[in-house]
C-alpha cells in the first residue's frame, strides 16, 4: 500500500498546470495568495508588485459579495422544515407552528455559534482563493475552520466529479508530535526527500483522506508512518473535508478561477499601466542644458541656491523636456475601457454620481450584475453550503447543543445564494406584474381580478418569510367580518330601544301585565319558609 507522501507526489502532476495558472493569476491580483510549489519558506517572501490595483480590488469585492450572499451576517442562510413527502402525512397548523418554533431555536443556536467563531473570516479567505486560483479546501475541525490553498493539497475525483481521495501536506514543528515520531535511525532509513530538505526542528506531515462507500476515512502520516491518534472517519453527508471549485470543466479534478477568465484584460491593463507609469516618469523629467561657449559654468548653476546671483547669460541656459504627454491619451482611453470591463466582470459597481441617479437605477444595475453569477451560486450551494450545514448539524447533535433530529423527518433548506437571488427576482417580477395591470386596466382591476391572499403568500415565499400565524387566513377574515356585522346589528338594535319603549304594548302604564311582570322581576327573591 502506498504511503500518503507517495500518493501526494503521484497526484501532483495533475495539479501542475492548474497551479501554474493560479500563480500567474495571483501575480496580477493578490500575489500573496498563491506562491507556487515553494509553499514552505521561512520568513517573508519577496512578491511581485502589480502595476495596477484593479485586479486586487476586483478579487476583494467579488469575494465580499459572495460571502455576504452565501453566509449573510444578519439573516439565516438555511431553514429547517418537516419533509411531509417522506412521512406521508400532513400536519395541522398547530403542529406546524410548534415545529417551526422548535426549528427556529435550532437555527438561532447554529447562527449564534457561527457568529461567535471565525468561520466567516476563513470563508472569505477561501472565496478569495476561489476567485483567483479556482480551488480551495476547507477542513471543519473542532477548533474551527482551516483553509488549505491549492499548493498544499491534491485531489482525485471520479467521472461524476465526486471526491474519492484527498492528500494534504503541512510543515509543523517536531515538538508538536514528538511522541509519535519514529527513532532517528528509522527516519534515515526512509527514502524521503523531506529528510534532507526540512530543517532539524520541522517535518512534513501528510493527511490522507479516502472514500469508502458512504463514508470518508482519513489519517496522518509522518516519515511514512501513521500517527495512531489521527485515524478518523465520518459519513459522506457530514464530512469535515469540503473541497471547493469556482468553475468546473467536465473531467478535470480542479476548478478554474474567475481571474483566469479575464486574464487577457488583466495582462493588457498591467502592460499599459507599466508603460504609462514609466513613460510619465520620463516625460516628467526636466534637464537643464548650458551652451558650450557660455561663460556660465554648469557646476555653478547646479550649486547655486534660491535667489543666488551668478555670472552668465540667460540665453545660454535652456530646458529640455520630452513633451509627449498628449501621446498618452490613447493609452488612457484603452485603460479606461479595460478597467470598465473588469469592473463589470468582478461586480464592482460604478454608480453615476449625479442628481439624476435614482435608487431604482442602482437596484436594476445590481440585479443585472448578480444575474451573471447565478450558476456560480448554484455550484457553491451544492459544494459548500450543503456540506457546511450538514457538518454543523452533525457536530451540534453529537455535542448535545441541539436536540437529535430524526433522519428523514427534517430536511434543511438553503435560502441563500441562488435561492436568495431568485426570491429577489420573484418580488420584482410580481411587483412589475401588478403595476402593469394597474396601468393598463386601472387600479380597480386589481381588486376585481387579483386574489390578495395569494399575493401575500407569494410575496412572503419570495422573501423567505413564514406566514404561519402571521397573516390571517381567508376563514379568519370571514369570521371577523361576520362578528363585526353581528356587533353592528346589535348596536343598531340598541339604538332603537328608546323608540320601541314608546310603543303601547311596551309602555307599563298602558299594559298592566307588563307592569306586574316588571314588579316581580324587581322584587327580591324570598326563601321558602322552614317547616
Amino acid at each position: 500500500m502506498a504511503t500518503a507522501k507517495e500518493r501526494y507526489d503521484s497526484l501532483t502532476s495533475d495539479r501542475t498546470q492548474f497551479l501554474s495558472e493560479a500563480e500567474e493569476a495571483s501575480k496580477l491580483t493578490l500575489p500573496y495568495l498563491v506562491r507556487g510549489h515553494e509553499e514552505h519558506q521561512g520568513g517573508m517572501k519577496n512578491l511581485h508588485t502589480p502595476w495596477q490595483s484593479v485586479g486586487a480590488k476586483g478579487v476583494v469585492a467579488l469575494a465580499s459579495k459572495l460571502s455576504l450572499s452565501l453566509v449573510p451576517p444578519q439573516t439565516s442562510f438555511f431553514k429547517l422544515q418537516v419533509d411531509e413527502s417522506q412521512l406521508g402525512m400532513d400536519f395541522g397548523p398547530e403542529v406546524k407552528s410548534e415545529l417551526d418554533l422548535s426549528f427556529a431555536k435550532i437555527e438561532r443556536t447554529i447562527l449564534d455559534a457561527i457568529a461567535a467563531s471565525d468561520d466567516r473570516v476563513v470563508i472569505h479567505q477561501a472565496l478569495q482563493h476561489l476567485v483567483v486560483a479556482g480551488n480551495a479546501l476547507i477542513f471543519m475541525g473542532k477548533e474551527g475552520l482551516k483553509l488549505f490553498p491549492l499548493n498544499r493539497y491534491v485531489i482525485e475525483r471520479d467521472g461524476n466529479g465526486a471526491v474519492i481521495e484527498i492528500v494534504t501536506k503541512e510543515r509543523i514543528n517536531k515538538e508538536l508530535i514528538e511522541e509519535y515520531l519514529p527513532k532517528q535511525d528509522e527516519i534515515l532509513s526512509v527514502n524521503d526527500e523531506a529528510v534532507t530538505t526540512v530543517g532539524k526542528n520541522e517535518c512534513d506531515i501528510y493527511t490522507h483522506v479516502t472514500r469508502d462507500n458512504n463514508r470518508f476515512l482519513w489519517h496522518q502520516e509522518v516519515y511514512g508512518q501513521v500517527i495512531p491518534k489521527s485515524i478518523s472517519k465520518a459519513p459522506v453527508d457530514a464530512t469535515p473535508w469540503i473541497p471547493l471549485r469556482f468553475n468546473t470543466v467536465d473531467g478535470e479534478p480542479y476548478g478554474r478561477g474567475r481571474v483566469g477568465q479575464f486574464i487577457g484584460d488583466l495582462k493588457s491593463l498591467e502592460a499599459l499601466s507599466q508603460a504609462l507609469v514609466e513613460g510619465s516618469a520620463a516625460a516628467a523629467k526636466v534637464v537643464f542644458v548650458v551652451s558650450p561657449s557660455s561663460t556660465t559654468k554648469p557646476q555653478t548653476l547646479a550649486t547655486a541656491g534660491n535667489g543666488a546671483i551668478v555670472q552668465g547669460r540667460p540665453d545660454d541656459i535652456g530646458v529640455v523636456q520630452v513633451g509627449k504627454t498628449a501621446d498618452f491619451q490613447t493609452a488612457y482611453q484603452l485603460m479606461a475601457t479595460l478597467e470598465k470591463r473588469l469592473n463589470e466582470a468582478f461586480l464592482i459597481l460604478s454608480v453615476r454620481d449625479s442628481e439624476r441617479t435614482t435608487a431604482q437605477e442602482v437596484q436594476m444595475t445590481q440585479l443585472e450584475l448578480e444575474q451573471q453569477l447565478g450558476g456560480l451560486f448554484g455550484l457553491l450551494t451544492v459544494e459548500f453550503l450543503v456540506p457546511y450545514l450538514n457538518r454543523k448539524l452533525s457536530v451540534f447533535q453529537k455535542t448535545g447543543e441541539i436536540p437529535r433530529i430524526p433522519k428523514g423527518m427534517v430536511k434543511p433548506i438553503i435560502v441563500a445564494g441562488i435561492n436568495a437571488l431568485g426570491r429577489g427576482q420573484d418580488v420584482q417580477a410580481l411587483g412589475a406584474f401588478l403595476q402593469t395591470i394597474a396601468q393598463t386596466m386601472g387600479p380597480e382591476a386589481i381588486q376585481q381580478y387579483i386574489n390578495p391572499d395569494e399575493v401575500i403568500k407569494r410575496l412572503a415565499a419570495a422573501q423567505g418569510i413564514d406566514v404561519l400565524n402571521l397573516v390571517k387566513s381567508v376563514q379568519e377574515i370571514q369570521a371577523e367580518q361576520q362578528q363585526q356585522a353581528q356587533q353592528q346589528q346589535q348596536l343598531e338594535m340598541t339604538k332603537g330601544m328608546p323608540n320601541m319603549m314608546k310603543a303601547p304594548m311596551l309602555d307599563p302604564s298602558k299594559n298592566p301585565e307588563l307592569a306586574e311582570q316588571m314588579e316581580l322581576q324587581a322584587s327580591p327573591e324570598t326563601e321558602p319558609p322552614l317547616e
